[in-house]
This record gives C-alpha cells, structure tokens and sequence, in this order.
C-alpha cells in the first residue's frame, strides 16, 4: 500500500473522528463568535480609511484567539470568515490563517497565526509577526521574524522521515508591485521555522546561490501564475522580463509567454530554466509574434536534458 493510499486512509479516518469532537455547546459558541469575526474581518479589507482599518484588525486578533480557545476549535472551519485565508497542510497537522492590512500609502503589512492540531483539543498557536519590511528578504526565521504575505496554498513533501511544507504566498506589496513567493515551512523541536536551503538553482546553464526564500516582483498591473500542477508534478510560474529594457526594476515586470518551475529532487526544489520547449522543424525560422499557448502540451513538458535525451534516442534509432 501506498504513502499517499496511507495517509488518504487515515485523513478519513481523522476527519470521522474529529467530525465528533466538537459538542454541540461549543458549536454554538463558534458559530456566534465567527459572526462577529466576519464583520471585523470585513471592515480590514474594506475600511475607508487606514486608521478604521487598523482598528479592526486589532480587534480581531484578540477575538479569533478568544474563539480557538474553545475545546476542539481546530475542527471549527470559519468558512464564512472570507477575507481571512485559511489554508491546511495535506496531512492536517496545522492551519495558518493569514492577512493583510492596507496602509494609506499603498503599502500592506499582514498578520498570521499557526494553529496545531492537537490531540487534546487545547489551543497550541504561534502568533506571526511581519518581518518582511526589514532587512534581508532571504532568511531562515521563527514566527517572530515572519515574512508576512497572504497564503494560498501549503503543498506538503515528505523527504527522510520530515516533513516539509511550501507555503504559496501573495503580497499586495506597494502602489507600483505585487510579490508572489514561495516559501518553506518546517518544524524543529515543536517550534515553526520559515525559510532555509531548498531551493536550488544548481542545475541551472550559470548556477546561482541557493535561496531561503522564492520571491517574484512584477508590474502591479500584470497578472503572474505561481502554481503546482499535479499532472506535472512541478511548480510553475512565469518567466518575466522588464516592459521598459529596465532589469533592475521589478515593477516594470511582466510575463512574457515563457515559463519556469521547480522540481522536487531529494528534498528541495530544483529550478527548472524552461518547462516548455517548442522545437523547430528543420529549415524553419522562428516567428517573430508570441507563440500560441494552446499549441504547447501542457501535460507533458520538457526539460532540455528530456529533450537531449529523445533526440538521442531517435538517433540511435534511425541508424
């Protein structure tokens, strides 16, 4: 029997056990407190002015952990909560609930929280603290140093007996950019540790330093994936290039057709240059317009070295 066969087996399994932990009293109280959540979480997005805001936000945080401190609030789901992201981990060993707060001059700064799924129905959480405005962007931190953004997706790896998290995360930014990244989310001795050497652009045509951390910067109003694809078994994201021949200003950034990724490979994330290769028939020209995205096969790309490798093979094959 499979790992993943395993752990759909027991996610069940939990999700009929912990269907049953929550009393209907509890269940009551949750349900009243997510009210009152929902409307302060509301007036953070939509708010007229920085200071109501703000005001809102800070009422929040005390009220959410006042409702997680409820027995059992870990299978509470606050679904109704909508501009507040809440996103699990395959194998539901945690949430992280995460958002973001607009400033008056454009600029965001973002709240969290990890919330453990303990066995006794106590609240285990860790508060996160944005760091993301301060100093070096490519660092290893614990919750108190987080790099603050809005998460959209935990996409779990389980490499000698760990487990790893990528945590897909998205950053309103400023007036002129918008970041997306990636993210790595481990545990050490019970502690949340974020960041560290996972991804790898050693097999890169020039090699580059590892990173602690993924993170693309584009034109605010340019639109960018940063994605899994099961089918791929990969991350993919846009290639980007600078609108204005100005490389050494992210904000001038947009996707121009091509695409990059990372691949898992013993425990990181391997940077794949190109993911999609179209080849040209022999004699042929390349057009001078962008390449029709519909014509690539989107289920199964290639690497160079894939390619290589067919290449020879119809070589060998044609002797």
């Amino acid at each position: 029997m499979t790992r993943t066969l395993l752990l759909l087996l027991g996610l069940l399994a939990g999700a009929a056990v912990q269907a049953q932990r929550l009393d209907s009293a509890s269940l009551a109280v949750l349900q009243q407190q997510q009210d009152s959540l929902q409307y302060l979480a509301y007036n953070i997005l939509n708010g007229r002015t920085e200071d109501a805001r703000r005001q809102s936000s800070d009422r929040f945080i005390p009220k959410l952990v006042q409702a997680l401190k409820t027995k059992y609030s870990f299978d509470f789901p606050f679904d109704s909560i909508r501009s507040v992201s809440i996103q699990y981990p395959e194998d539901s060993t945690f949430r992280i609930f995460s958002w973001g707060l607009e400033m008056d001059n454009g600029f965001y700064h973002h709240y969290g929280a990890i919330q453990m799924n303990t066995k006794n129905g106590e609240l285990k959480l860790f508060p996160l603290f944005d760091n993301s405005d301060y100093g070096n962007a490519d660092t290893v931190a614990g919750n108190k140093a987080w790099y603050g953004c809005l998460y959209y997706k935990i996409l779990q790896r389980h490499y000698f007996n760990r487990e790893y998290y990528t945590l897909f995360g998205y950053d309103a930014n400023n007036l002129r950019s918008t970041k997306k990244l990636l993210d790595m989310l481990t545990f050490k001795d019970g502690q949340p540790v974020f960041g560290g050497p996972y991804f790898s652009f050693a097999e890169d045509t020039v090699p580059k330093p590892v990173r602690n951390r993924f993170i693309v910067e584009y034109k605010k109003e340019a639109t960018i994936s940063l994605s899994y694809n099961p089918e791929m078994d990969m991350i993919v994201y846009d290639h980007l290039i600078s609108a204005t021949n100005e490389p050494g200003k992210p904000y001038t950034y947009v996707p121009d057709l091509d695409y990059e990724g990372f691949k898992w490979k013993a425990g990181k994330w391997v940077h794949i240059e190109k993911v999609f290769h179209d080849a040209l028939e022999r004699g042929k020209f390349p057009v001078q317009h962008p390449l029709d995205q519909r014509k690539k096969d989107l289920m199964h790309p290639q690497t160079a070295e894939e390619m290589e490798a067919e290449k020879a093979g119809r070589k060998r094959k044609n002797r």
